[in-house]
Protein backbone atom coordinates (compact mmCIF):
# COMPACT_ATOMS: atom_id res chain seq x y z
CA UNK A 1 0.00 0.00 0.00
CA UNK A 2 1.46 3.43 -0.93
CA UNK A 3 2.48 5.81 1.81
CA UNK A 4 -0.21 8.22 0.61
CA UNK A 5 -2.72 5.86 2.18
CA UNK A 6 -1.09 6.12 5.60
CA UNK A 7 -2.44 8.63 8.11
CA UNK A 8 -1.53 10.36 11.34
CA UNK A 9 -4.13 10.99 14.03
CA UNK A 10 -3.26 14.54 15.08
CA UNK A 11 -4.42 16.26 18.26
CA UNK A 12 -4.19 20.04 18.15
CA UNK A 13 -5.16 21.41 21.58
CA UNK A 14 -5.62 25.16 21.25
CA UNK A 15 -6.92 27.55 23.86
CA UNK A 16 -10.44 27.36 22.43
CA UNK A 17 -10.41 23.56 22.41
CA UNK A 18 -8.94 20.49 20.66
CA UNK A 19 -9.12 19.83 16.95
CA UNK A 20 -8.57 16.15 16.17
CA UNK A 21 -7.79 15.32 12.54
CA UNK A 22 -6.76 12.51 10.23
CA UNK A 23 -3.95 13.82 8.04
CA UNK A 24 -1.95 11.81 5.53
CA UNK A 25 1.79 11.51 5.87
CA UNK A 26 1.94 13.99 2.97
CA UNK A 27 -0.25 16.57 4.68
CA UNK A 28 -3.67 15.92 3.09
CA UNK A 29 -6.52 16.39 5.58
CA UNK A 30 -9.17 13.66 5.45
CA UNK A 31 -11.41 15.25 8.07
CA UNK A 32 -11.40 16.75 11.55
CA UNK A 33 -13.60 17.33 14.60
CA UNK A 34 -13.48 20.14 17.14
CA UNK A 35 -14.79 20.39 20.70
CA UNK A 36 -14.65 23.67 22.66
CA UNK A 37 -13.10 24.04 26.11
CA UNK A 38 -13.65 27.13 28.28
CA UNK A 39 -11.03 29.40 29.79
CA UNK A 40 -11.39 30.26 33.49
CA UNK A 41 -10.23 33.81 34.29
CA UNK A 42 -9.31 34.99 37.79
CA UNK A 43 -8.68 38.43 39.18
CA UNK A 44 -5.05 39.42 39.21
CA UNK A 45 -4.31 37.97 35.77
CA UNK A 46 -5.19 34.31 36.36
CA UNK A 47 -6.08 32.12 33.37
CA UNK A 48 -6.77 28.40 33.73
CA UNK A 49 -8.35 25.41 32.02
CA UNK A 50 -9.52 22.03 33.30
CA UNK A 51 -7.13 19.22 32.19
CA UNK A 52 -9.93 16.66 32.52
CA UNK A 53 -11.99 18.90 30.24
CA UNK A 54 -9.15 18.83 27.69
CA UNK A 55 -8.99 15.04 27.76
CA UNK A 56 -12.74 14.50 27.58
CA UNK A 57 -13.00 16.91 24.64
CA UNK A 58 -10.12 15.12 22.85
CA UNK A 59 -11.69 11.69 23.34
CA UNK A 60 -15.12 12.94 22.23
CA UNK A 61 -13.72 14.61 19.11
CA UNK A 62 -11.54 11.60 18.25
CA UNK A 63 -14.41 9.13 18.68
CA UNK A 64 -16.68 11.20 16.47
CA UNK A 65 -13.97 11.47 13.80
CA UNK A 66 -12.96 7.81 13.86
CA UNK A 67 -16.59 6.64 13.85
CA UNK A 68 -16.81 7.95 10.27
CA UNK A 69 -14.52 5.05 9.22
CA UNK A 70 -12.70 7.26 6.72
CA UNK A 71 -9.43 5.41 7.26
CA UNK A 72 -8.88 1.77 8.33
CA UNK A 73 -7.27 1.50 11.78
CA UNK A 74 -4.29 -0.32 10.24
CA UNK A 75 -3.57 2.75 8.08
CA UNK A 76 -3.27 5.06 11.10
CA UNK A 77 0.45 4.78 11.71
CA UNK A 78 0.97 7.26 14.57
CA UNK A 79 -0.57 9.75 16.97
CA UNK A 80 1.03 13.20 17.08
CA UNK A 81 0.14 15.90 19.60
CA UNK A 82 0.56 19.65 19.42
CA UNK A 83 -0.87 22.02 22.02
CA UNK A 84 -0.90 25.52 23.37
CA UNK A 85 2.48 26.35 24.90
CA UNK A 86 3.72 27.89 28.15
CA UNK A 87 1.19 26.10 30.32
CA UNK A 88 1.61 24.19 33.57
CA UNK A 89 -0.17 21.05 34.74
CA UNK A 90 0.77 19.96 38.25
CA UNK A 91 0.32 16.17 38.55
CA UNK A 92 0.80 13.69 41.39
CA UNK A 93 2.62 10.35 41.11
CA UNK A 94 -0.48 8.75 39.61
CA UNK A 95 -0.45 11.39 36.85
CA UNK A 96 -3.63 13.05 38.14
CA UNK A 97 -3.87 16.88 38.07
CA UNK A 98 -3.84 18.57 41.46
CA UNK A 99 -5.50 21.75 40.16
CA UNK A 100 -6.58 23.40 36.94
CA UNK A 101 -3.91 23.88 34.31
CA UNK A 102 -2.31 27.32 34.37
CA UNK A 103 -2.23 28.47 30.73
CA UNK A 104 -0.11 30.86 28.69
CA UNK A 105 -2.31 33.90 29.40
CA UNK A 106 -1.71 33.73 33.16
CA UNK A 107 0.54 36.44 34.64
CA UNK A 108 0.10 35.80 38.38
CA UNK A 109 3.73 34.68 38.52
CA UNK A 110 5.00 38.20 37.87
CA UNK A 111 5.66 39.01 41.53
CA UNK A 112 7.02 35.53 42.27
CA UNK A 113 9.93 36.27 39.93
CA UNK A 114 11.20 39.10 42.13
CA UNK A 115 13.98 36.98 43.61
CA UNK A 116 15.35 36.46 40.12
CA UNK A 117 14.93 39.99 38.85
CA UNK A 118 15.81 41.80 42.07
CA UNK A 119 18.96 43.84 41.59
CA UNK A 120 20.08 47.45 42.12
CA UNK A 121 21.32 47.44 38.53
CA UNK A 122 19.05 46.36 35.66
CA UNK A 123 19.26 46.35 31.87
CA UNK A 124 15.85 46.25 30.24
CA UNK A 125 14.39 45.05 33.53
CA UNK A 126 16.96 42.26 33.99
CA UNK A 127 19.95 41.94 36.34
CA UNK A 128 22.77 41.93 33.76
CA UNK A 129 24.91 39.13 35.21
CA UNK A 130 21.98 36.74 35.58
CA UNK A 131 20.75 37.62 32.09
CA UNK A 132 24.17 36.85 30.63
CA UNK A 133 24.11 33.40 32.22
CA UNK A 134 20.72 32.67 30.70
CA UNK A 135 21.71 33.97 27.28
CA UNK A 136 24.92 31.94 27.26
CA UNK A 137 23.36 28.63 28.26
CA UNK A 138 19.71 28.70 27.17
CA UNK A 139 19.61 31.53 24.65
CA UNK A 140 16.92 33.50 26.46
CA UNK A 141 15.44 34.20 29.85
CA UNK A 142 12.15 34.35 31.75
CA UNK A 143 9.51 36.81 30.61
CA UNK A 144 9.13 39.90 32.79
CA UNK A 145 5.35 39.55 32.47
CA UNK A 146 5.31 36.32 34.49
CA UNK A 147 3.62 34.34 31.70
CA UNK A 148 6.30 31.66 31.20
CA UNK A 149 6.04 28.19 32.71
CA UNK A 150 8.87 28.93 35.16
CA UNK A 151 6.78 31.82 36.53
CA UNK A 152 3.73 29.56 36.95
CA UNK A 153 5.76 27.09 39.01
CA UNK A 154 7.36 29.78 41.16
CA UNK A 155 3.94 31.33 41.82
CA UNK A 156 2.70 27.94 43.02
CA UNK A 157 5.82 27.54 45.15
CA UNK A 158 5.27 30.95 46.72
CA UNK A 159 1.48 31.22 47.00
CA UNK A 160 0.18 27.66 46.74
CA UNK A 161 2.83 25.76 48.66
CA UNK A 162 0.60 22.78 49.46
CA UNK A 163 0.01 22.08 45.77
CA UNK A 164 3.69 22.65 45.02
CA UNK A 165 4.79 20.14 47.67
CA UNK A 166 2.30 17.52 46.46
CA UNK A 167 3.36 17.88 42.81
CA UNK A 168 5.31 14.96 41.39
CA UNK A 169 5.92 16.58 37.98
CA UNK A 170 5.10 19.90 36.35
CA UNK A 171 4.07 19.23 32.76
CA UNK A 172 3.43 21.35 29.69
CA UNK A 173 -0.06 20.75 28.16
CA UNK A 174 1.43 18.67 25.32
CA UNK A 175 3.32 16.48 27.71
CA UNK A 176 0.24 16.00 29.90
CA UNK A 177 -1.79 14.82 26.90
CA UNK A 178 1.05 12.46 25.94
CA UNK A 179 0.94 11.10 29.50
CA UNK A 180 -2.78 10.41 29.13
CA UNK A 181 -2.15 8.65 25.80
CA UNK A 182 0.83 6.51 26.80
CA UNK A 183 1.13 6.48 30.59
CA UNK A 184 4.69 7.82 30.20
CA UNK A 185 6.07 11.12 31.47
CA UNK A 186 8.51 13.03 29.28
CA UNK A 187 9.00 16.47 27.79
CA UNK A 188 10.68 17.49 24.57
CA UNK A 189 13.46 20.03 24.40
CA UNK A 190 11.14 22.47 22.63
CA UNK A 191 8.16 22.08 24.98
CA UNK A 192 10.30 22.60 28.12
CA UNK A 193 12.06 25.70 26.77
CA UNK A 194 9.97 28.30 28.64
CA UNK A 195 11.06 26.83 31.96
CA UNK A 196 14.40 28.44 31.03
CA UNK A 197 16.51 25.74 32.66
CA UNK A 198 17.85 23.84 29.63
CA UNK A 199 21.16 24.04 27.81
CA UNK A 200 20.33 24.45 24.10
CA UNK A 201 23.83 25.07 22.77
CA UNK A 202 24.07 21.61 21.20
CA UNK A 203 21.05 20.92 18.96
CA UNK A 204 21.69 17.19 19.11
CA UNK A 205 21.50 17.10 22.90
CA UNK A 206 19.25 19.45 24.89
CA UNK A 207 19.80 18.86 28.64
CA UNK A 208 18.91 20.46 31.95
CA UNK A 209 21.46 22.94 33.28
CA UNK A 210 22.26 22.72 36.98
CA UNK A 211 23.31 26.39 36.92
CA UNK A 212 19.98 27.54 35.49
CA UNK A 213 17.95 25.28 37.76
CA UNK A 214 19.65 26.91 40.74
CA UNK A 215 19.26 30.39 39.25
CA UNK A 216 15.54 29.88 38.59
CA UNK A 217 14.87 28.11 41.88
CA UNK A 218 13.37 24.99 40.26
CA UNK A 219 13.85 21.41 41.44
CA UNK A 220 15.07 18.96 38.78
CA UNK A 221 13.12 16.07 40.29
CA UNK A 222 9.84 17.91 39.68
CA UNK A 223 10.55 18.22 35.96
CA UNK A 224 10.15 15.45 33.34
CA UNK A 225 12.99 13.69 31.54
CA UNK A 226 13.73 14.95 28.02
CA UNK A 227 13.35 13.33 24.60
CA UNK A 228 13.34 14.73 21.03
CA UNK A 229 10.17 15.82 19.25
CA UNK A 230 10.77 13.13 16.61
CA UNK A 231 11.40 10.34 19.13
CA UNK A 232 8.77 7.68 19.80
CA UNK A 233 7.47 8.18 23.33
CA UNK A 234 5.67 4.84 23.37
CA UNK A 235 2.57 3.01 22.16
CA UNK A 236 -0.97 3.95 23.12
CA UNK A 237 -2.22 2.62 26.44
CA UNK A 238 -4.49 -0.37 25.81
CA UNK A 239 -7.52 1.31 27.34
CA UNK A 240 -7.01 4.39 25.15
CA UNK A 241 -6.52 2.26 22.03
CA UNK A 242 -9.68 0.29 22.86
CA UNK A 243 -11.67 3.49 23.49
CA UNK A 244 -10.63 4.90 20.11
CA UNK A 245 -10.66 1.65 18.15
CA UNK A 246 -6.95 1.91 17.25
CA UNK A 247 -4.22 -0.69 17.28
CA UNK A 248 -2.59 -0.80 20.74
CA UNK A 249 0.87 -0.71 19.17
CA UNK A 250 0.17 2.67 17.47
CA UNK A 251 3.19 4.86 18.31
CA UNK A 252 2.90 8.29 19.93
CA UNK A 253 5.74 10.61 18.98
CA UNK A 254 7.27 13.21 21.29
CA UNK A 255 5.40 16.00 19.51
CA UNK A 256 5.76 19.76 19.81
CA UNK A 257 3.96 22.95 20.97
CA UNK A 258 1.72 24.99 18.66
CA UNK A 259 4.20 27.68 17.60
CA UNK A 260 6.60 24.96 16.48
CA UNK A 261 4.03 22.77 14.71
CA UNK A 262 2.63 25.84 12.93
CA UNK A 263 6.12 26.69 11.70
CA UNK A 264 6.45 23.20 10.23
CA UNK A 265 2.86 23.07 8.93
CA UNK A 266 3.20 26.47 7.24
CA UNK A 267 5.82 24.97 4.94
CA UNK A 268 8.28 27.75 5.88
CA UNK A 269 11.13 25.48 6.93
CA UNK A 270 13.86 26.89 4.70
CA UNK A 271 16.16 29.49 6.28
CA UNK A 272 14.66 33.01 6.41
CA UNK A 273 11.24 31.90 5.12
CA UNK A 274 8.55 33.03 7.54
CA UNK A 275 4.92 32.60 8.42
CA UNK A 276 2.36 34.65 10.29
CA UNK A 277 -0.24 32.96 12.45
CA UNK A 278 -3.46 34.53 13.68
CA UNK A 279 -5.60 32.43 15.99
CA UNK A 280 -6.46 33.31 19.58
CA UNK A 281 -2.96 34.78 19.77
CA UNK A 282 -0.57 35.63 16.96
CA UNK A 283 3.08 35.38 16.01
CA UNK A 284 5.55 35.69 13.17
CA UNK A 285 8.10 32.91 12.98
CA UNK A 286 10.84 31.65 10.70
CA UNK A 287 13.70 29.19 10.52
CA UNK A 288 17.18 30.71 10.72
CA UNK A 289 20.69 29.20 10.46
CA UNK A 290 22.00 30.67 13.73
CA UNK A 291 21.42 30.92 17.45
CA UNK A 292 20.76 34.45 18.68
CA UNK A 293 18.64 36.30 21.26
CA UNK A 294 17.04 39.73 21.56
CA UNK A 295 15.80 39.64 25.17
CA UNK A 296 14.50 43.21 25.04
CA UNK A 297 11.86 42.46 22.40
CA UNK A 298 10.95 38.88 23.26
CA UNK A 299 12.74 37.32 20.25
CA UNK A 300 15.11 34.39 20.19
CA UNK A 301 16.15 31.51 17.95
CA UNK A 302 15.77 28.13 19.59
CA UNK A 303 15.75 24.48 18.54
CA UNK A 304 13.12 23.58 15.97
CA UNK A 305 11.30 20.27 16.42
CA UNK A 306 12.88 19.31 13.10
CA UNK A 307 16.37 17.98 13.86
CA UNK A 308 19.30 20.32 13.29
CA UNK A 309 17.30 23.53 12.72
CA UNK A 310 16.75 26.77 14.63
CA UNK A 311 13.56 28.83 14.54
CA UNK A 312 12.57 32.30 15.73
CA UNK A 313 10.08 32.34 18.58
CA UNK A 314 7.84 35.23 19.62
CA UNK A 315 4.17 35.73 20.43
CA UNK A 316 1.55 38.49 20.41
CA UNK A 317 -0.90 37.96 23.26
CA UNK A 318 -4.33 38.66 21.70
CA UNK A 319 -5.17 38.61 17.99
CA UNK A 320 -8.23 36.64 16.90
CA UNK A 321 -9.24 36.86 20.56
CA UNK A 322 -9.89 40.55 19.92
CA UNK A 323 -12.66 39.64 17.45
CA UNK A 324 -14.09 37.11 19.90
CA UNK A 325 -14.11 39.84 22.55
CA UNK A 326 -15.92 42.17 20.13
CA UNK A 327 -18.53 39.50 19.39
CA UNK A 328 -19.11 38.34 22.96
CA UNK A 329 -18.88 41.63 24.84
CA UNK A 330 -19.96 44.35 22.41
CA UNK A 331 -22.01 43.09 19.49
CA UNK A 332 -23.78 40.11 21.04
CA UNK A 333 -23.32 40.25 24.78
CA UNK A 334 -25.98 38.09 26.45
CA UNK A 335 -27.81 40.81 28.32
CA UNK A 336 -31.01 42.82 27.93
CA UNK A 337 -29.70 44.47 24.79
CA UNK A 338 -29.51 41.18 22.91
CA UNK A 339 -32.90 40.87 21.27
CA UNK A 340 -32.03 38.58 18.38
CA UNK A 341 -32.63 34.92 18.89
CA UNK A 342 -30.13 33.81 16.26
CA UNK A 343 -26.66 35.32 16.13
CA UNK A 344 -25.25 35.29 12.57
CA UNK A 345 -21.85 33.91 11.55
CA UNK A 346 -20.15 36.96 12.95
CA UNK A 347 -16.76 36.34 11.37
CA UNK A 348 -18.16 36.09 7.84
CA UNK A 349 -20.17 39.23 8.56
CA UNK A 350 -17.10 41.07 9.79
CA UNK A 351 -15.09 40.10 6.72
CA UNK A 352 -17.85 41.49 4.52
CA UNK A 353 -18.54 44.68 6.44
CA UNK A 354 -14.90 45.54 7.10
CA UNK A 355 -14.26 45.49 3.35
CA UNK A 356 -16.62 48.49 3.03
CA UNK A 357 -14.49 50.66 5.32
CA UNK A 358 -11.46 52.42 3.77
CA UNK A 359 -7.91 51.70 4.99
CA UNK A 360 -7.30 53.52 8.25
CA UNK A 361 -10.79 52.78 9.66
CA UNK A 362 -11.72 56.47 9.39
CA UNK A 363 -8.91 57.24 11.83
CA UNK A 364 -10.15 54.93 14.62
CA UNK A 365 -7.21 53.09 16.20
CA UNK A 366 -7.46 49.87 18.22
CA UNK A 367 -4.65 48.71 20.49
CA UNK A 368 -4.92 44.89 20.89
CA UNK A 369 -3.56 44.55 24.43
CA UNK A 370 -6.63 43.02 26.05
CA UNK A 371 -4.58 40.85 28.40
CA UNK A 372 -1.19 42.52 28.46
CA UNK A 373 1.48 41.86 25.84
CA UNK A 374 4.50 39.60 25.28
CA UNK A 375 6.22 40.96 22.17
CA UNK A 376 7.75 43.26 21.13
CA UNK A 377 7.17 44.62 24.66
CA UNK A 378 6.83 42.47 27.75
CA UNK A 379 4.12 44.30 29.67
CA UNK A 380 1.50 42.67 31.90
CA UNK A 381 -0.13 46.03 32.81
CA UNK A 382 -0.93 47.41 29.35
CA UNK A 383 -4.57 47.27 28.20
CA UNK A 384 -6.54 47.94 25.03
CA UNK A 385 -8.36 50.97 23.74
CA UNK A 386 -10.48 52.13 20.82
CA UNK A 387 -9.04 55.58 20.22
CA UNK A 388 -10.31 58.62 18.37
CA UNK A 389 -13.99 57.64 18.29
CA UNK A 390 -16.57 60.27 17.39
CA UNK A 391 -20.31 60.41 16.82
CA UNK A 392 -19.64 59.85 13.14
CA UNK A 393 -17.94 56.48 13.63
CA UNK A 394 -19.81 53.21 13.19
CA UNK A 395 -19.28 49.69 14.48
CA UNK A 396 -17.92 48.90 11.03
CA UNK A 397 -15.12 51.40 11.68
CA UNK A 398 -14.48 49.77 15.06
CA UNK A 399 -14.39 46.29 13.51
CA UNK A 400 -11.89 47.35 10.84
CA UNK A 401 -9.80 49.10 13.50
CA UNK A 402 -9.50 45.77 15.35
CA UNK A 403 -8.27 44.01 12.20
CA UNK A 404 -5.78 46.81 11.64
CA UNK A 405 -4.71 47.03 15.31
CA UNK A 406 -3.62 43.39 15.31
CA UNK A 407 -1.67 44.08 12.11
CA UNK A 408 -0.03 47.19 13.62
CA UNK A 409 1.23 45.17 16.57
CA UNK A 410 2.66 42.65 14.10
CA UNK A 411 4.36 45.48 12.19
CA UNK A 412 5.90 46.64 15.46
CA UNK A 413 7.24 43.13 16.02
CA UNK A 414 8.29 42.69 12.38
CA UNK A 415 10.69 45.60 12.68
CA UNK A 416 12.71 43.77 15.33
CA UNK A 417 12.38 40.37 13.67
CA UNK A 418 13.90 41.63 10.43
CA UNK A 419 16.64 43.40 12.34
CA UNK A 420 17.24 40.12 14.17
CA UNK A 421 17.56 38.23 10.87
CA UNK A 422 19.57 40.94 9.12
CA UNK A 423 17.23 40.95 6.13
CA UNK A 424 13.62 41.52 5.07
CA UNK A 425 11.11 38.76 4.51
CA UNK A 426 10.41 38.10 0.85
CA UNK A 427 6.93 36.77 1.82
CA UNK A 428 4.98 35.46 4.79
CA UNK A 429 2.79 32.35 4.67
CA UNK A 430 -0.50 33.16 6.44
CA UNK A 431 -2.10 30.45 8.62
CA UNK A 432 -4.58 30.10 11.49
CA UNK A 433 -8.26 31.04 11.60
CA UNK A 434 -7.43 34.63 10.66
CA UNK A 435 -6.13 33.40 7.31
CA UNK A 436 -9.69 32.53 6.28
CA UNK A 437 -10.21 36.28 5.93
CA UNK A 438 -9.36 37.76 2.53
CA UNK A 439 -9.70 41.25 4.03
CA UNK A 440 -7.24 40.51 6.82
CA UNK A 441 -4.81 39.04 4.29
CA UNK A 442 -4.81 42.29 2.32
CA UNK A 443 -4.60 44.45 5.47
CA UNK A 444 -1.53 42.49 6.59
CA UNK A 445 0.12 42.89 3.18
CA UNK A 446 -0.55 46.66 3.27
CA UNK A 447 0.47 47.24 6.90
CA UNK A 448 3.52 44.95 6.93
CA UNK A 449 4.54 45.89 3.39
CA UNK A 450 5.29 42.23 2.71
CA UNK A 451 3.60 39.86 0.21
CA UNK A 452 1.16 37.59 2.07
CA UNK A 453 0.59 34.01 0.88
CA UNK A 454 -2.77 32.74 2.13
CA UNK A 455 -2.46 28.97 2.54
CA UNK A 456 -5.22 26.51 1.73
CA UNK A 457 -6.66 24.89 4.85
CA UNK A 458 -5.05 27.47 7.15
CA UNK A 459 -6.76 26.21 10.31
CA UNK A 460 -5.14 22.82 9.81
CA UNK A 461 -1.58 24.19 9.80
CA UNK A 462 -0.86 23.05 13.36
CA UNK A 463 -2.25 19.60 12.73
CA UNK A 464 -0.45 19.42 9.39
CA UNK A 465 2.80 20.32 11.16
CA UNK A 466 2.18 17.58 13.74
CA UNK A 467 1.57 15.13 10.90
CA UNK A 468 4.73 16.20 9.03
CA UNK A 469 6.73 15.78 12.23
CA UNK A 470 5.43 12.23 12.67
CA UNK A 471 6.12 11.53 8.98
CA UNK A 472 9.73 12.65 9.40
CA UNK A 473 10.03 10.59 12.61
CA UNK A 474 8.75 7.46 10.85
CA UNK A 475 10.73 8.01 7.64
CA UNK A 476 7.84 8.71 5.26
CA UNK A 477 9.20 12.13 4.21
CA UNK A 478 12.37 14.22 4.56
CA UNK A 479 12.20 17.67 6.10
CA UNK A 480 13.47 19.17 2.82
CA UNK A 481 10.27 18.01 1.09
CA UNK A 482 7.89 19.91 3.38
CA UNK A 483 7.71 23.28 1.47
CA UNK A 484 6.42 21.49 -1.62
CA UNK A 485 3.67 19.73 0.34
CA UNK A 486 1.68 22.88 1.27
CA UNK A 487 -0.79 24.60 -1.07
CA UNK A 488 -0.97 28.38 -1.53
CA UNK A 489 -4.58 29.50 -2.05
CA UNK A 490 -3.95 33.18 -2.93
CA UNK A 491 -1.22 35.84 -2.81
CA UNK A 492 -1.70 39.45 -1.69
CA UNK A 493 0.66 42.23 -2.69
CA UNK A 494 0.98 45.51 -0.75
CA UNK A 495 -1.33 48.22 -2.11
CA UNK A 496 0.78 51.36 -2.27
CA UNK A 497 -2.20 53.70 -1.82
CA UNK A 498 -2.93 52.03 1.53
CA UNK A 499 0.72 51.74 2.59
CA UNK A 500 1.09 55.51 3.08
CA UNK A 501 -2.08 55.73 5.20
CA UNK A 502 -0.95 52.86 7.40
CA UNK A 503 2.53 54.30 7.92
CA UNK A 504 0.95 57.47 9.31
CA UNK A 505 -1.46 55.65 11.64
CA UNK A 506 1.20 53.18 12.78
CA UNK A 507 3.30 56.07 14.06
CA UNK A 508 0.33 57.13 16.21
CA UNK A 509 -0.16 53.51 17.33
CA UNK A 510 3.37 53.59 18.79
CA UNK A 511 2.65 56.94 20.42
CA UNK A 512 -0.44 55.46 22.06
CA UNK A 513 1.67 52.79 23.72
CA UNK A 514 4.13 55.37 25.04
CA UNK A 515 1.30 57.28 26.72
CA UNK A 516 -0.98 54.39 27.68
CA UNK A 517 1.66 52.20 29.28
CA UNK A 518 2.20 54.79 32.01
CA UNK A 519 -1.54 55.21 32.57
CA UNK A 520 -2.20 51.45 32.59
CA UNK A 521 0.66 50.80 34.98
CA UNK A 522 -0.91 53.23 37.45
CA UNK A 523 -4.43 51.84 36.96
CA UNK A 524 -3.49 48.16 37.17
CA UNK A 525 -0.59 48.04 39.59
CA UNK A 526 -2.75 47.05 42.56
CA UNK A 527 -4.84 44.47 40.74
CA UNK A 528 -2.99 41.58 42.32
CA UNK A 529 -5.59 39.31 43.91
CA UNK A 530 -4.32 35.74 43.81
CA UNK A 531 -6.45 32.66 43.33
CA UNK A 532 -5.26 29.12 44.03
CA UNK A 533 -8.04 26.56 43.77
CA UNK A 534 -7.23 22.83 44.00
CA UNK A 535 -9.44 20.36 42.11
CA UNK A 536 -12.06 18.73 44.27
Amino acid sequence: MPAADKYILTIDLGTSGPKVALISVYGKVADSEFHPTPVILHAGGGAEQDPAGWWNAIISAAQKLLAKKLVPADDIVAVSVTTQWSGTVAVDEAGDPLMNAIIWMDCRGHDAMDHIFNSPIKVGGYPPLKLLKWLKISGGGPSLSGKDSVSHILWLKKDCSDIYKRTYKFLEPKDYINLRLTGKIAATGDSILLHWVTDNRDLSKVVYSEKLLKLAGLEREKLPDLIRAVDILGPLKKEVADTLGLNPDTPVIGGTPDVHSACVGSGAVRDFEGHIYIGTSSWISAHVPFKKTDPFHGIGSFPSPLPGLYMILNEQECAGKCLTWLKDNVLYNKDELLMEGNVPDIFKYLDKTVSRVPPGANRVIFTPWLYGERAPVDDCHIRSSLFNLSLENTREDMARAIFEGVAFNQKWLLKYLEKFMGRRFSFLNFIGGGANSDVWSQILADVLEVPIRQLAGPMHANGRGAAFLASVALGYIRKEEIPDLVEVKAQYQPNQSAVGIYREIFAEFLNLYKVHNKICRRLNKNNAERVCAPLR
